[in-house]
C-alpha cells in the first residue's frame, strides 16, 4: 500500500495541471493515477485531423508554455506531445496502466483501489477524468433496426473508410462542423441539427476570440449557470464554412427517426444512409466514486466549484466548472489551483 499526500485520478490536461501545482499547496507527495498505457488522457483517441480552436498561447499548462508560434492552431498529435513532455517534467509519480475502481473515506483518510488488487491511501483526493471516456449515444428512436453503421465521433479517426457513402452528422458543435467538412471530401454527407448552427467569427477586428475572452474577463468570469444555458456555437475563421460549402455540405433539421436501412426527414420523405456519426457530447461519469457519498442518485457530482460535499475530494476537468475557459488546457490550471487551496484548508 502506498500513500500520499495528495491522489489524482486521471493525467489527462487537467490531471497533469493539478500534480504541477500541488507542491504550491502544500501536497509534498502527489500520486496521479492513469488508467492509459502513457499520460495524455482522452487526446490520443480523438480524430486525427483535430485542431484546436485556440492559438498555441491560450493553450498552456501551468509553468510550460506550448512551443512553436503562439498564433497557430495546434493539431491532436501536438497537444499529445506537449502533455507527454509535461508529464515528464513533474516530480508528482505517475502510475500509468492504473484503472481506479473505488475511492472510500475511511478515519479521515481516503482509500483508492485499483482493478489490480494496488491500493493507495492519501488525506486528498482529485478526479480529473473529465468525461470524454462516457460518450453520449441518445435513445434515436428506430436505432436498433437500422442496419447501416451508427458511431460516436470519439469512435471516428479519418474519412478514408467512409468514401463514397451516404452519411449523417449529427451535431452544431465544433467537431460536428469538422468531421462533417472533412467527411464532404470523399462522400455524401449531410450534417443534422436540432436549430441553426451559431457562428462565431475566430478572428473579430483581426484578434483571436480567445484574446478578446481574456481582455473583456469572460474566460475567467464565474458565471456558470449562464454559460451553460448559452446556445452552442462554432468557432471558424472561415475555413469550415468554405469546406462545407464547397464539398456540398447540406444541413437539414434532425431526422424523426431510423429505419432499417436509412432515416426519415422531418417532412416525412425516406432516405437510405450508410452511416451516422454522432456529434453529442459526453456526460460526466465517475464510477469510482460510487458509495463515497460525493454522487447523487444520477451519478452526478455532488459539489460546487469542483469542491466535493464529502470532505477531502475535488473535481477538475469539469465543463463550467467554474468558468468559461474550465476543460480546457488555458483554464485547467486555474481551476486546480482553486480546488487545492480548498482541499489543503480542509486538511489543515
Amino acid at each position: 500500500m502506498e500513500h500520499a499526500d495528495l491522489i489524482v485520478i486521471g493525467a489527462g490536461q487537467s490531471g497533469l495541471a493539478t500534480a504541477a501545482l500541488a507542491p504550491r499547496h502544500g501536497f509534498a507527495r502527489t500520486l496521479v493515477l492513469e488508467a492509459d498505457e502513457a499520460p495524455g488522457g482522452a487526446w490520443p483517441r480523438y480524430y486525427d485531423s483535430l485542431t484546436l480552436f485556440s492559438p498555441a498561447r491560450y493553450s498552456s499548462l501551468p509553468g510550460m508554455r506550448f512551443p512553436g508560434d503562439g498564433d497557430r492552431y495546434p493539431t491532436r498529435d501536438e497537444v499529445v506531445d506537449y502533455l507527454r513532455d509535461y508529464a515528464r517534467r513533474l516530480t508528482a509519480e505517475i502510475h500509468t496502466s492504473t484503472t481506479v475502481s473505488s475511492v472510500t473515506r475511511q478515519d479521515g483518510a481516503w482509500s483508492v483501489r485499483a482493478e489490480d488488487g494496488r491500493e493507495f491511501t492519501a488525506r486528498a483526493v482529485i478526479a480529473a477524468t473529465g468525461d470524454y471516456g462516457t460518450p453520449y449515444l441518445p435513445d434515436l428512436p428506430g436505432r436498433a433496426e437500422f442496419a447501416g453503421r451508427v458511431l460516436h465521433a470519439a469512435a471516428y479517426r479519418s474519412p478514408d473508410v467512409f468514401a463514397g457513402q451516404r452519411l449523417v452528422v449529427v451535431g452544431g458543435g465544433n467537431s460536428a462542423i469538422q468531421i462533417a467538412a472533412e467527411l464532404g471530401g470523399v462522400a455524401d454527407t449531410t450534417l443534422a441539427t436540432r436549430r441553426p448552427i451559431g457562428w462565431l467569427a475566430q478572428r473579430p477586428l483581426g484578434r483571436d476570440l480567445h484574446w478578446w475572452f481574456r481582455y473583456t474577463g469572460l474566460d475567467i468570469a464565474p458565471i456558470r449557470r449562464l454559460l451553460q444555458k448559452a446556445p452552442v456555437s462554432v468557432l471558424d475563421d472561415g475555413r469550415y464554412r468554405t469546406a462545407l460549402h464547397e464539398h456540398g455540405v447540406d444541413q437539414r433539421e434532425m431526422f424523426t427517426r431510423f429505419t432499417s436501412d436509412g432515416v426519415v426527414w422531418g417532412d416525412g420523405s425516406k432516405e437510405a444512409v450508410d452511416a451516422v456519426i454522432l456529434a453529442t457530447g459526453y456526460r460526466p461519469a465517475f464510477p469510482y466514486l460510487t458509495g463515497s457519498g460525493a454522487l447523487d442518485a444520477d451519478g452526478r457530482p455532488r459539489q460546487r466549484g469542483g469542491i466535493a460535499i464529502v470532505p477531502g475530494l475535488g473535481f477538475v476537468g469539469m465543463e463550467f466548472q467554474r468558468s468559461f475557459s474550465s476543460k480546457t488546457l488555458r483554464g485547467a490550471g486555474r481551476d486546480a489551483g482553486r480546488v487545492l487551496s480548498r482541499l489543503r484548508r480542509q486538511a489543515a
